[in-house]
């Protein structure tokens, strides 16, 4: 239904009004140090749930006033660097290839068909960057490794840690750093993104690659492989299994998305967004988050149990034995709910890992 002449009126008004305020806001960042995307969040948090605005939305806001203050020096006179991705159209590959480029960088790919041209590619590069499925990536770094020179740097952007480090380490010479970008291919721009840095070996020949993620506005995470794995049992793979099963559990109920959507909370859109672009990967990237190491089974398997005991107890209709399950779990986030609550700003974050090893890396 068009809107009323009255509304149109006020809808500019209200348009005008954002616009100048956006501005100033631009102008407040650009005229001093930008927060973290994490405080700008947890500042408003409260204030968006009150108005039933999806953290989302105001992400997105965010987001596009950084990616206007980037300047347009960062695109050109900058010294560019030799970089091979293997593996480099894939997804995650063409991401950091396109990132990687726009800032003057000479970037080539190699893939599985392309093994000839391999030591043309790999030996002269200063930077490799391994961006392979999981089950492959191991395999890939062994044969990588027998073109780069000892001064080439190698890393990898998988999602596991302690095994690529090992083999990168094992089977070069030269320096060594694995790395796992906290997000997936579809997003615009690095700023308010995390990428986990594990130091392996010459970490300052890593630098500039470390700035280069910086001065796009990523939050960089320093921790050991041993610490990264842990935490991505909890992060990454057991997220992962209650989203995939929420969308199998859609589907099979044949549920109305659209018009479940017409009367939704915030909370409830957000959860199917992240479902759907969970359902929008690759098959096989997702199965991989959660087969990828002996400890993501073993934690999803418990997950699975708990979700059976559980539903037991709503089967038999036990309202006490729930609320008890459900006091428990209040009694272990009361301890916790003030550190919730702080902005999830770079330093809090090292701090939680307390990561043990020495490394010359500024992050």
């Amino acid at each position: 239904m068009p809107l009323k002449s009255s509304d149109s009126d006020r809808l500019k008004k209200t348009d005008q009004r954002l616009i100048a305020l956006l501005s100033d806001r631009i102008s407040l960042l650009a005229a001093s140090e930008q927060p973290s995307l994490d405080e700008q969040l947890a500042d408003v948090a409260p204030l968006l749930a009150q108005a039933g605005i999806p953290e989302s939305v105001w992400a997105g806001v965010v987001n596009s006033c950084y990616t206007t203050l980037i300047p347009k020096s960062k695109t050109i006179h900058v010294s560019p660097r030799k970089i091979a991705i293997v593996g480099g159209c894939g997804r995650m590959g063409r991401l950091f290839k396109e990132q990687l480029s726009l800032v003057g960088n000479n970037v080539s790919v190699l893939e599985h068909n392309d093994w000839k041209y391999a030591d043309k590619l790999l030996s002269q590069a200063e930077l490799v960057l391994v961006s392979v499925p999981i089950e492959h990536t191991v395999d890939v770094i062994k044969r990588v490794a027998k073109y780069l020179a000892p001064t080439t740097a190698l890393c990898d952007i998988t999602s596991i840690k302690v095994q690529p480090t090992q083999a990168m380490l094992e089977h070069h010479c030269g320096p060594v750093m694995g790395l796992h970008p906290m997000f997936g291919p579809n997003i615009k721009s690095f700023f308010g993104q995390k990428v986990v840095v594990c130091p392996g070996r010459n970490d300052d020949s890593f630098q500039w690659f470390l700035d280069f993620f910086k001065s796009q506005g990523a939050e960089l995470v320093a921790c050991t492989p041993e610490e990264h794995d842990r935490m991505m049992v909890i992060i990454q793979a057991t997220q992962h299994f209650c989203r995939f099963s929420l969308g199998v559990f859609l589907a099979e109920a044949k549920i109305d998305i659209e018009q479940s959507l017409t009367m939704s909370t915030p909370n409830y859109r957000q959860e199917i967004d992240i479902v759907k672009r969970l359902f929008s990967q690759n098959p096989h990237l997702s199965v991989d988050i959660m087969l990828a190491t002996e400890e993501r089974c073993n934690a999803i398997s418990f997950l699975a149990d708990t979700y059976s005991r559980l539903a037991k107890l709503v089967a038999m209709k036990d309202r006490d034995a729930l609320t008890q399950e459900f006091e428990n779990s209040q009694s272990f986030f009361e301890e916790k709910i003030n550190t919730f609550l702080q902005p999830l700003n770079l330093i809090a974050i090292q701090r939680d890992f307390q990561p043990q090893m020495h490394t010359n890396i500024s992050i």
